[in-house]
């Protein structure tokens, strides 16, 4: 089976040309997008991705009108409140029993130009590592059934990371490069805006990080992965990976935090909770009944820790300590009032770049990475040990210019 792929030069020579024109798409010329979601209800991320590239929306506070189009969806579940049936009816998609139906319209090869998977949200099952399974490498597995079928593939995004389990994310990831289509996936933290907003060049000269999350240790332990890597690979050197990773939990924090390994992550834990608005009065190991710690151990000597601080802050956090400055730097990601979830707005307008060019925002690498990153540290917290990774390296550079939202 021959795919239709394209050389370098002949890829360059139609990215600039469909750069030029994305301004000025009409109905018949935008790119479609075939939607596959677990369930759509609202404020589900269904309804927060979607419902942009449907009604618009407004990255750095400017309204921007879609350059995509859903001509066609596939819905895992339908909860009573579903929303997919009454839009469907508004906007003319249509809705189809199956993945392969929807990629194909029906008919028997794709006919669609790009494919949105999100896999979020919906009633699945949790399993003994609190890990929530959901379908998102079974319902690609579908898409690139369909892919093969046809001899061709098109742009895929994935929402949030690739998939619960490293060996079926890993997969998902080489048939990507096996097919030759571009992929982009991850989550939207590290795409909204950071208040102070920092962007740190590539080569910055880093010594140590902390990061700082909520709202669930599996769930939102990837937000913060995400957007954590999202500035640490801008280290000098390339990313290498990661060589081995450990969990703790409960009073296990503190004490790993008071004691000689973790005395250094003290003060950028203080540097990152003085940039949240949403901290509670107090210190921390009063207001978190369940604290939880993710240590990361960098193939090139970078060390990491991130701190599960859910009772004590709302928010995602970063600190890290510099060469040759003597205050850290440090950010909150998102800032309150305005637009409310206004992060998606960046993640739509970076999903519709990739979708209309081609050409990812940023390297689906890092989402690998931190996907496996996270499948192993919630197994060292099952098992309540320290675990090597040598699976985890995963080299790639960071985009010479970082996007996300400055308002």
């Amino acid at each position: 089976m021959e795919f239709a792929l394209f050389t370098p030069n002949r890829r360059q020579f139609i990215l600039s040309s469909l750069g030029a024109i994305a301004g000025h798409q009409t109905p018949a010329t935008k790119k479609r997008v075939a939607a596959i979601v677990t369930e759509y209800r609202y404020y589900s991320h269904a309804d927060v991705i979607v419902g942009r590239m449907l009604d618009g929306y407004y990255p750095n506070g400017v309204r921007k009108e879609p350059r995509t189009q859903i001509v066609s969806m596939y819905t895992d579940q339908v909860p009573q409140n579903d929303m997919s049936r009454d839009l469907s009816a508004k906007h003319g998609f249509k809705i189809y029993p199956t993945i392969a139906e929807a990629l194909t319209l029906g008919g028997d090869k794709l006919a669609v130009d790009a494919v949105l998977l999100i896999g979020e949200h919906g009633n699945y099952p949790t399993n003994e590592k609190g890990q929530k399974l959901y379908p998102r490498y079974e319902m690609y597995q579908q898409i690139i059934e369909v892919f093969r079928r046809s001899g061709r593939a098109v742009p895929v995004f994935c929402d949030k990371h690739l998939s619960y389990s490293w060996a079926k994310a890993k997969k998902m990831y080489d048939q990507s490069r096996e097919l030759r289509f571009p992929l982009m996936a991850g989550s939207s933290i590290p795409l909204t805006v950071r208040r102070p907003e920092i962007d740190l060049p590539l080569g910055s000269r880093i010594e140590r990080a902390v990061g700082v999350w909520y709202g669930g240790v599996e769930v939102y332990g990837f937000h913060g992965l995400e957007a954590f890597q999202s500035l640490v690979e801008r280290r000098a050197g390339a990313e290498q990976g990661i060589a081995a990773v450990s969990a703790l939990q409960g009073e296990a924090v503190w004490k790993w935090r008071e004691g000689a390994e973790g005395r250094w992550s003290a003060p950028l834990l203080e540097s990152a909770l003085a940039c949240s608005k949403s901290a509670k009065p107090g210190a921390a190991e009063q207001n978190v009944k369940k604290p939880a710690l993710f240590l990361l151990e960098y193939r090139d000597g970078f060390r990491a820790a991130l701190y599960y601080l859910d009772g004590h802050t709302q928010d995602f956090l970063f600190a890290a300590k510099m060469q040759r400055r003597s205050e850290p730097v440090a950010t909150c990601f998102g800032a309150s009032g305005g637009r409310p979830l206004k992060h998606f707005d960046g993640l739509v307008d970076c999903i519709e770049e990739m979708f209309v060019t081609g050409k990812p925002v940023y390297p689906v690498e890092r989402t690998l990475l931190t996907s496996g990153a996270l499948d192993f540290l919630m197994d060292s917290l099952h098992r309540s040990k320290r675990i090597e990774t040598p699976e985890l390296k995963i080299q790639y550079r960071a985009p010479a210019k970082a996007y996300f939202q400055r308002d």
